[in-house]
């Protein structure tokens, strides 16, 4: 994995990209597009977005400690919902994306379906407990399908169509020590 190398041969680098993706994912946790009947947030690009480039520990600090302080400082009632549930499609992002290096594309396809339908029910899941109505969950379960649609689509067009996959790769490995 050359993410993973990464973390061992560059620490620093590794730990600057972590935080500015952290970063950009609490901004964008802070306020959302409004829609008929709730609001849209692009988190869920940096998420997918950093699932795919980073090794597993960097894309659960971006997704789901990222998330969390987002939900901390803006709107803690579902901090802990965002922490799990954004954490763990983080992760099962990064472990597909970088399951076959041959298949990387593939990879990512499979990992931000899963993390999407991860992100559905978690938030689904959370909010049903959070608000105590199950009718709550459902009422926004179609902002949650396209958030997290739009967020996969979104993540995957930035790394493979968009090369920020590969430019990320060949910068990484000349930067190295």
């Amino acid at each position: 994995m050359k993410s993973e190398s990464l973390r061992r041969r560059a620490p620093v680098l590794w730990l600057t990209i972590t935080a500015v993706l952290m970063a950009m994912n609490i901004a964008l946790s802070s306020f959302g597009m409004p829609v008929p009947g709730g609001h849209l947030y692009l988190n869920d690009i940096v998420i997918c977005t950093a699932g795919i480039l980073l090794d597993p520990v960097g894309a659960f600090a971006v997704g789901g400690i990222g998330a969390f302080l987002g939900d901390f400082f803006f709107y803690p009632a579902p901090m802990f919902v965002s922490l799990v549930t954004h954490g763990l499609q983080a992760v099962v992002i990064s472990l597909c994306a970088h399951r076959s290096r041959e298949h990387r594309l593939g990879g990512s396809v499979v990992g931000v379906t899963l993390g999407a339908v991860i992100m559905v029910v978690g938030y689904s899941l959370g909010r049903a407990f959070l608000y105590s109505t199950p009718e709550y969950a459902i009422l926004k379960l179609p902002f949650q399908i396209l958030q997290a649609a739009l967020g996969a689509v979104c993540g995957v067009v930035l790394c493979f169509p968009c090369r920020l996959a590969p430019l990320f790769d060949r910068w990484s490995q000349s930067r190295s020590l």
